[in-house]
């Protein structure tokens, strides 16, 4: 008999409950069924590509709530919808003493929810995608079906091992640096140098002790000598997205 399906359910419980003993809340669990949905990825979830990138939920399970209790931030803003409510996180580049750039560089980070609450799209504004460009995007969230749960510190860590590569040409740095203008510092590391950027989120209120999440320290590293974007990570509203892109590519 294969034993392999008995102990996914095993494990799958397993997790659960220590999902529940480590927090004592339920929206662990819910996030914890997002991420076996993300195992059967097309039968969840579709995405859609304009000038903008989104991820659209088929059987939404995760509310508007648990996105606060996640990142103990709240949106920029807040608005009703047809379909229930739209809510914005605007990120805004600063300096190293957190003033606000001049002229202005911002993006945006979007959540729409149902009538029930329940999180139906996810959408990046056109500028963040000159760091996340689509293509690499969607398949860093195809990885996440595959990813290795670490339960102490309760992070997903996304793998290419079992994806599909994808034929996509890496932003330039010229491209790059001509959208988000100069870095607050630039790091060298061997046959990369990283490009670091500050962004603010704009936000009225962030529950207490968790201050220091309203800013997003991006890391961009660019290949010397072909000048291409390689790698992205950083803290997005308490959601720390890293994506090494050499690993998708043919």
């Amino acid at each position: 008999m294969n034993k392999a399906p008995i102990k996914r359910i095993f494990r799958s419980l397993f997790l659960i409950v220590l999902a529940c003993s480590l927090s004592g809340c339920i929206y662990w669990i819910r996030a914890y069924q997002t991420y076996l949905q993300m195992g059967e990825f097309d039968h969840y979830f579709s995405t859609v590509t304009t000038d903008e990138f989104t991820l659209q939920f088929k059987e939404p399970i995760l509310y508007s709530k648990d996105f606060v209790s996640l990142s103990k931030l709240y949106p920029t803003e807040d608005l009703p919808t047809p379909e229930g409510r739209r809510w914005r996180y605007w990120f805004h580049k600063v300096d190293a003493s957190n003033k606000l750039i001049v002229p202005e560089i911002k993006f945006y980070s979007e959540l729409k929810f149902n009538k029930e609450n329940r999180i139906i799209a996810w959408s990046f504004s056109s500028l963040f995608l000159q760091i996340a460009p689509p293509k690499f995007l969607e398949i860093s969230l195809r990885s996440i079906g595959g990813a290795e749960i670490d339960e102490e510190k309760r992070q997903l860590r996304a793998s290419s091992q079992f994806l599909d590569k994808i034929s996509a040409d890496l932003p330039k740095k010229q491209t790059v640096i001509a959208q988000l203008g100069e870095p607050l510092e630039i790091k060298d590391e061997g046959e990369t140098e990283v490009y670091v950027y500050h962004f603010l989120l704009e936000t009225p209120r962030i529950e207490e002790g968790y201050e220091d999440r309203a800013l997003s320290e991006v890391q961009i590293s660019f290949d010397k000598k072909t000048q291409e974007l390689v790698r992205m990570s950083g803290r997005f509203a308490g959601l720390k997205v890293s994506i090494n892109y050499r690993k998708f590519l043919n």
